[in-house]
């Protein structure tokens, strides 16, 4: 029998999805003899090893002793080499700015236990093979978190908490066991007779509602995953006792396990090295901001003359931005079914705009420019990601602003070891039309809704946990909706009313509509990871 060293070794790398052979059993407390470890610091120092192990590249479920071997001598390396002295950061060499349509495509294999990276080349017309798969990677990715949380993850070790854990079921375990309760985890959808149901992977159970008082927090949306707890019925239907949204998992938590993956493809980078850039944000650059701006409407008479008295601010009071990101729409009524004139009048809107940027030369030389489309502005496709306004449109403004970026809707941009995700649409209207069972929360104020929003959006690790029928998704490109690992910040750009949230670590927030009673925009600071509402008196001259 192994003793309770071994024990808590086993333990701490089952958490990570690892087993080990007797050889790296033996390695491993080598280890911790040579550096004669004290009892209580075992399991965080073999928490070291595990999620330095799981960052390489060739790591495999089974713990490979050469690999093992490398990591504990880098480990030791990077020990020895911790006083040498920091340069100094240029923030430009660690800016970039992700289209959808570029981040490499990662799919979860469920023979490896890890993301592996797709090999076929995407198209926009997907195939029946993608949409499946996209949506089983959406329910492989939370479904992985879930089995880590510990309130699922079982310990190797005796425990009073043992008795309190949850066990997750399938479907398929249910046929012949009416009378008996079932946790399950699944996509709300409906049945080809319009009912409610739960399906997972292995099939699907139809849905009573008729006992559930009220569900957990959060929008439940046909095509979102949920946790439901219900006991299965002669009828064949799971009769609902409780009903939540999947645990989120911390970006912290996941990168320390997926740190060796290039999810956006621009370097991966280990949490040794993202503590070592987050430092150096704190201390190097204190003051850099991001401004963000969204329904910037370029036919509103009071638009052009709200970014003139912003861009004057920014220069009177030395506070020009880093980067400058604006949302669509930026048209106040769609011009889809519009005439000539009105595509003619779209393009000098723009015209107009990089005249007034490019008259601020202190602006354009420093800050880098982002336009983001919104539902009703003018792209190649409407489904979801989008892509960036039509070139022809913005000619003039690539032409007179030498750092310009034409954004897809979303689109991140990366900087340091920070990743903020960009996107454009009216989520909180679109969800609660699409709330389904018992609906929402009674009695909820518009704080709540925001809660909801924002707990939804994140635990289900997507930007758009609907159906393809309410929202049509490229499903090649379905991973660029993904929000796994948490971004740091996350902006919801949509025309409801503007918040900010900090939620399992990461910090959401929407700017609202940049006309209105006033001049409303959000300033994000990298060194501290949050955000400010900036409001500038439409009717004053300061």
């Amino acid at each position: 029998m192994s003793n309770p060293r071994q024990r808590t070794i086993i333990k701490v790398f089952r958490k990570y999805s690892n087993s080990l052979g007797p050889d790296a059993l033996d390695l491993l407390e080598q280890i911790l003899d040579v550096h004669e470890i004290a009892e209580e610091d075992i399991e965080s120092s073999i928490e070291a090893l595990a999620k330095e192990y799981n960052k390489q590249d060739d790591a495999s479920m089974k713990v490979s002793i050469e690999v093992l071997q490398r990591v504990y001598e880098s480990l030791q390396e990077q020990g020895q080499g911790a006083d040498t002295e920091v340069e100094r950061i240029d923030p430009e060499s660690h800016l970039y700015f992700v289209d959808a349509f570029e981040m490499p495509s990662w799919h979860w294999s469920v023979e490896r236990g890890t993301f592996e990276r797709a090999q076929n080349l995407p198209t926009m017309s997907g195939s029946a093979e993608s949409r499946v798969s996209s949506v089983r990677d959406r329910l492989n990715v939370i479904k992985q978190c879930v089995l880590r949380n510990e309130h699922f993850a079982p310990s190797t070790l005796p425990s009073r908490d043992r008795d309190r854990l949850v066990t997750l079921r399938s479907t398929k375990q249910l046929l012949g066991r009416a009378g008996e309760r079932f946790l399950l985890l699944g996509m709300l959808t409906r049945s080809k007779e319009g009912k409610l149901c739960l399906e997972d992977a292995d099939g699907s159970v139809e849905l009573d509602f008729s006992t559930l008082d009220e569900p957990g927090d959060g929008f439940f949306t046909e095509g979102s995953f949920a946790l439901v707890e219900g006991e299965y019925t002669v009828d064949a239907t799971l009769q609902i006792i409780a009903v939540g949204q999947p645990p989120c998992e911390s970006r912290y938590t996941a990168r320390s396990i997926y740190g060796h993956i290039d999810f956006l493809g621009k370097g991966s980078t280990s949490l040794l090295e993202d503590n070592t850039l987050s430092a150096k944000v704190r201390e190097d650059l204190p003051d850099l901001h991001f401004f963000f701006l969204s329904d910037v409407w370029l036919d509103h008479p009071r638009t052009l003359p709200g970014l003139r008295k912003m861009f004057d601010n920014c220069v009177e009071n030395d506070f020009v931005p880093k980067v400058l990101v604006m949302c669509g729409n930026f048209t106040s009524r769609s011009i889809s079914n519009g005439n000539a004139r009105d595509i003619q009048r779209y393009q000098e809107n723009f015209d107009t705009l990089a005249d007034l940027i490019s008259s601020y030369p202190r602006i354009t030389r420093t800050t880098h420019f982002v336009f983001v489309p919104g539902p009703m502005d003018v792209a190649l496709n409407s489904t979801l990601p989008r892509r960036p306004i039509l070139s022809s449109f913005v000619t003039r403004l690539k032409t007179k602003i030498p750092n310009v970026h034409f954004g897809t809707n979303p689109c991140r941009i990366k900087f340091f070891d920070q990743e903020i995700v960009v996107f454009r649409d009216d989520s909180m209207s679109k969800m609660l039309r699409n709330v389904v069972g018992v609906g929402v929360k009674p009695d909820v104020s518009s704080d709540d809704l925001k809660r909801f929003l924002v707990q939804s959006i994140l635990d289900q690790a997507h930007l758009s946990p609907l159906t393809i029928n309410i929202q049509p998704v490229l499903s090649d490109y379905d991973h660029s909706l993904r929000l796994y690992p948490l971004p740091t910040a996350l902006v919801l750009a949509d025309k409801y009313d503007k918040y900010k949230i900090t939620y399992t670590g990461c910090h959401v927030f929407n700017p609202g509509s940049f006309v209105g009673s006033s001049f409303v925009f959000s300033t994000y600071k990298p060194a501290e990871m949050n955000s400010e509402e900036c409001v500038l008196d439409a009717d004053s001259d300061e």
